[in-house]
Parts: C-alpha cells; structure tokens; sequence
C-alpha cells in the first residue's frame, strides 16, 4: 500500500511523527506537510506566489516534504508534484475535533477532498487536543473496522474523530455530520484589530448515528463524506426546467 499523509497543524505537529510510524506498518509512506499551522483553510490552494518545498529528516525510509503552504497544496503537490499515486490518503491527526458543521472549514478535511478531486481515497483523523496518545492507541482498532467491513471500497472519504479522553472507549460508530459545534463571532483587540472567537455550542440528543453525539458518548465516529456538490433532491425536480 502506497499513502500519502499531510495534516494542517504543521511540520512540527506531536502527531506527524507517530502517524508516520504507525503507517510504515501498513506500507511505503511518503509525507508532504504544511510548514506552519494551516486551520482553518479548508481546501483552499496558492497559484500566485511561489512556494517553498523541501525535504527535510523526520522518521527513516520515509520522504519528508516540507511546503510553504495549505493542506489541499501539499496533496496536490504529493500527486501533481512528486508524479505518483497512492492508494490513500492519511490527513491528521489534527489537534481538535472536527466535527458537525466546522468540517468545512478544517484543513485536515480539505486534503482529503483534493485528494478526491485527483482520485484518491483518503481519511481526515481528528481527536480532542488534550488526547493525542489515546488517539494514537485507537489506530489499530480503527483500521480494523474500516478494513473488516472494506469501508474504502465503499466509500472513498471519510471523516473520522477520536473521542476525548475523558471518555471510556466504547467502540466505533459509523456517522452523519452533526450541526453546529462551535459558536461564531469577532472580539476586538482595540483600534482596528479584531480576532475570531468561538466556543463549544453543540447539542448532545444522544443519537449515536450523529458525529458529535457518538463522541460525547465516547465512540470514534466515523462519517462518509462526498466531495460532490450538487443537491441531486434539488435536481432531479428541476432537471426538466428549461428556457
């Protein structure tokens, strides 16, 4: 198995290089990672500047790619660049949840989707901040399931979230985006400087088929997600309107 792993927390994320190990185990890797934090920049690419792109030494018989730029450039920059395919796409494992409506802003989900864009298959990884290690302990289980149940050959992406440590594991649960999970709004600095805040809002009904319920339930939730952005619903009822 040939994969391609990025994230958007950067080239000096605590999670790069276990993630690098534990995918050495499944087959060849090789890496291409933002060089400073990228949250928040969806799938968002840089085509009017040059950018910066160099090896650099983090694990052995793995290639390292450091780039000047987002998530989704750095998997472009894996196929488009390096002129190689990969059977799939490891993006994380981001330092934060990503979870109900905030996956369409996270970096960590956007590489996927540009993956997908270019044929690949792919899987965003998120845990809690403060619960790396029991994210990394939940690998092995995870990939089990997904391979068990050959969830690759039946979807192509997916979200998956690693519950807080805080919470016992219970197991894993096949997922819906949620709704919101963080409050939106803009704090002033003074002058004419303001900074985005937000805060946890989400509303737990303890529906185990819901992204951010399985989590507070202490499940890994697991969301099959498309790239595709036609409402077909929509579609298929107006297809025949024409002028």
């Amino acid at each position: 198995m040939k994969i391609l792993i990025t994230n958007d927390d950067g080239i000096h994320a605590t999670a790069l290089p276990h993630l690098i190990r534990w995918a050495r185990r499944l087959g060849d890797v090789t890496c291409v990672v933002p060089k400073t934090e990228q949250s928040g920049m969806s799938q968002a690419i840089d085509f009017t500047r040059e950018v910066e792109v160099k090896q650099v030494e983090i694990a052995p018989d793995v290639t390292v790619w450091c780039m000047d730029s987002t998530p989704a450039d750095c998997v472009r920059f894996g196929i488009l660049g390096l002129h190689e395919t990969y059977d799939l796409i490891l993006s994380g494992i981001n330092r934060g949840l990503n979870l109900g409506d905030d996956i369409v802003y996270s970096g960590t989900v956007g590489a996927i989707f540009e993956g997908a864009r270019l044929g690949h298959k792919g899987m965003a990884l998120s845990t809690d901040p403060d619960s790396l290690s029991e994210a990394l302990a939940g690998l092995d289980h995870m990939w089990r399931f997904i391979c068990h149940h050959d969830l690759l050959a039946k979807n192509s992406l997916y979200n998956i979230n690693f519950p807080p440590a805080s919470q016992a594991l219970r197991g894993i649960r096949i997922t819906k985006q949620g709704g919101m999970y963080f409050s939106d709004g803009f704090e002033s600095r003074g002058g004419d400087l303001f900074i985005q805040v937000g805060a946890p809002v989400m509303c737990n009904r303890c529906d185990l088929s819901v992204d951010i319920d399985a989590i507070c339930a202490g499940y890994i939730s697991v969301t099959p997600l498309t790239a595709a952005r036609t409402d077909w619903m929509a579609f298929e009822q107006l297809k025949e309107i024409a002028e």
